[in-house]
């Protein structure tokens, strides 16, 4: 049984019938979790954003993957459009005080904005990120606790190649898709549950 990140690692030597691979396994798991990362996009891996915008600009957060909304803060909230960076310049050419952002863009592992703020404004919303990644000393995450096979058979599929063992790679690239299509189907439910059918007249 998957409870940790130790018990995560016998696990797979288990699957693989090794018992020799104990370093290198550690690598297939941050393999992994990279993928997973890319994979997904559900709430356990939501985080809260708020930044005072500074000359002109606000630092992407850590383990930043991608925005899920962005809005200036104020007593009556804005919602930030997105726009790509050559167009922010092309539209907001003046890159001095000039207004309330409307618009943002990533330029590089910043955000910038148009217009160009004219105040300190702070930016809030929520965006997702890639979980800590697990070590001996972050031994457990969302993914341990409620998902540990998408984790067994995501690193299953990077440790298959390693070993050569070609002829079991769709057996767990298969086991890896229908665990991540069982939590995206969880998510579709939970975010639908407790709404109540109306009747429409008309």
């Amino acid at each position: 049984m998957i409870t940790s990140y130790a018990t995560l690692q016998t696990s797979i030597a288990s699957f693989l019938h090794r018992t020799d691979m104990t370093a290198i396994i550690k690598e297939f798991i941050a393999d992994a979790e990279i993928r997973i990362a890319n994979d997904l996009r559900i709430k356990a891996m939501e985080a809260s954003f708020s930044e005072a915008i500074a000359s002109g600009t606000v630092a992407l957060p850590s383990g930043f993957l991608e925005w899920k909304f962005l809005y200036v803060d104020g007593d009556s909230a804005q919602k930030l459009e997105r726009r790509d960076a050559e167009w922010i310049y092309t539209n907001y050419p003046s890159r001095s005080s000039g207004g309330k952002p409307v618009f943002f863009s990533r330029e590089g592992e910043t955000l910038i904005f148009g217009p160009y703020p004219d105040s300190t404004y702070t930016i809030k919303g929520r965006y997702y990120k890639k979980l800590d990644a697990l070590s001996d000393s972050n031994t457990t995450n969302w993914f341990i606790t409620n998902a540990p096979d998408l984790l067994r058979y995501a690193a299953l599929c990077e440790a298959a190649p390693y070993i050569q063992n070609d002829a079991r790679i769709n057996v767990f690239e298969s086991k890896y898709q229908m665990a991540k299509e069982r939590i995206k189907r969880t998510e579709r439910m939970e975010a639908t549950s407790g709404s109540l059918l109306t009747a429409k007249a008309g």
